[in-house]
């Protein structure tokens, strides 16, 4: 099974067929055995040939279908344990996840000589610093707590031979973008092999793949050659009387670089886009009530891709165009069943992904199984979020965009915030002052991720020092447009 590792020049980009467990070398069916494994699940008997055969690829894949053991096992074929240094970089979205990751690398390999740390913001150097420095074979992170540890030179890539993107989607949903880029600079001069599992292949993320891995190959286990869906369609079922509050915790969880909220009547259109304004997002209405002169101002924002979320009814949005929209979002089902085949045929144009959101109480997810029964369409259920699970990508996305803006800090800006370390602790210590610095982190939230979209300039221009990085949707459609 060794010559997973040597392929031909001529085998280069041939397709590889599944693999069984039996199939696989011994060191890997003993690791599999145990942890219990009696079979490999389909993304593994797809992904594992070619990550032992160390082709660069890009994997769909969603949470809970087995992905992390499909990444972990051939680094026991390729990663050498007697040499005590970073040889596999894994990068996530989020400080759960690299504990995840960290631990199952812990189980899968640990017993093979591979020792493995978990890096991420939000907690102190120290205990990860003393873990490199002891040689971590794998490293899993954040983006911006390995460029960290990069720029403090506690973390060395000059061994590298596998990077993996794990969950790219919400990598870039949460900010990350820059903070890659910023790695890049840190790869050794050798080629390393790189693969990239995401849950969907939106036009973003196809875009960033091809800046990150060389000529990758497609992988999904929808069909036996490369897909990748023009339209997810998915839904929420949520309670009647919280919906607005569910579609903000469903948009700061989506993250959506542009979206239509399509409403039935003009007085729920009129009350959605208040809300997202009182809620600090970019948000416009369109309805016949309008004047023209007012009609007008809020189509130029949409022409000229200023406006984020525009609310309006299936009759006030008619005829418009507007170029990669990534969501389509239903506050309530059409009407008219065919309503939904045109509101969804918004985004995804143009052969750009995009994502098709309904938002039903019980009573109307009657309707929207009629519509996808009479167009068979493949509807998905996702989990209403949370307060919660708010509160914890919330968390994510601002550390992430307070770690970067601190490094961009140079040393007199440096020295002039010590100024402020104490009173910082003071606050943090008391319930009752620390309102203030929930408000501040509130405040540099919203200007950093809900802000209005600026339109591109002619020449790119890169963030200036001390400013918040934009939001990753904001990245790129930015650049798209540069280009």
């Amino acid at each position: 099974m060794n010559d997973f590792l040597t392929p031909s020049i001529d085998e280069a980009h041939r397709p590889l067929p599944d693999v069984t467990l039996e199939q696989l070398p011994e060191r890997l069916q003993v690791a599999a055995a145990r942890v219990g494994w009696k079979a490999l699940m389909p993304v593994q008997a797809r992904a594992i040939p070619y990550l032992l055969a160390a082709r660069d690829v890009m994997i769909q894949a969603r949470t809970g279908s087995g992905k992390t053991g499909a990444f972990l096992l051939p680094m026991l074929e390729r990663v050498d344990p007697a040499r005590p240094e970073c040889q596999a970089l894994i990068l996530v979205p989020t400080r759960e996840l690299a504990r995840q990751v960290s631990r199952d690398a812990e189980t899968l390999c640990g017993d093979a000589g591979l020792r493995t740390v978990a890096v991420y913001g939000g907690v102190g150097y120290g205990a990860q610093i003393d873990a490199l420095r002891q040689g971590a074979h794998l490293v899993v992170g954040t983006p911006g707590r390995v460029l960290d540890h990069l720029l403090k030179r506690t973390l060395s890539l000059g061994h590298l031979k596998i990077r993996v993107f794990d969950e790219a989607d919400r990598m870039l949903s949460i900010g990350f973008y820059p903070d890659m880029k910023q790695v890049q600079r840190y790869l050794p001069t050798h080629a390393i092999n790189n693969c990239m599992f995401s849950a969907t292949f939106p036009a973003y993320v196809m875009r960033i793949a091809r800046e990150f891995l060389h000529e990758p190959e497609f992988l999904t286990l929808s069909q036996d050659h490369v897909h990748v869906t023009d339209t997810e369609h998915v839904f929420y079922t949520v309670p009647g009387m919280d919906k607005d509050r569910s579609l903000v915790r469903i948009i700061e969880v989506e993250n959506p670089a542009s979206a239509i909220i399509f409403c039935n009547t003009k007085v729920k259109v009129h009350y959605v886009s208040i809300v997202l304004q009182r809620f600090g997002y970019d948000a416009d209405e369109l309805s016949a009530d309008l004047s023209q002169r007012d009609r007008d101002a809020v189509l130029e924002r949409v022409r000229r891709g200023t406006l984020r979320f525009l609310v309006a009814t299936d009759v006030a949005a008619r005829g418009l165009d507007i170029p990669e929209l990534s969501h389509v979002i239903q506050y309530e089902p059409p009407e008219d069943i065919e309503g939904y085949i045109h509101r969804a045929g918004r985004t995804g144009r143009a052969g750009a992904a995009g994502v098709a959101i309904s938002l039903v109480t019980e009573l109307e997810k009657l309707t929207l199984d009629r519509i996808a029964k009479t167009y068979s369409i493949d509807l998905q259920e996702r989990p209403l979020p949370s307060n919660a699970d708010v509160e914890a990508i919330v968390t994510e996305r601002l550390t992430a965009l307070l770690e970067a803006r601190l490094r961009d800090r140079d040393k007199l800006q440096t020295e002039r915030s010590r100024r402020f370390i104490p009173l910082a602790g003071s606050l943090a210590e008391n319930e009752d002052e620390s309102a203030i610095i929930a408000m501040l982190l509130d405040d540099y939230y919203q200007q950093a991720l809900h802000a209005s979209p600026v339109p591109p300039p002619d020449t790119p221009a890169p963030p200036q020092q001390g400013q918040p990085r934009p939001g990753p949707a904001r990245v790129h459609r930015r650049r798209d447009r540069r280009r």
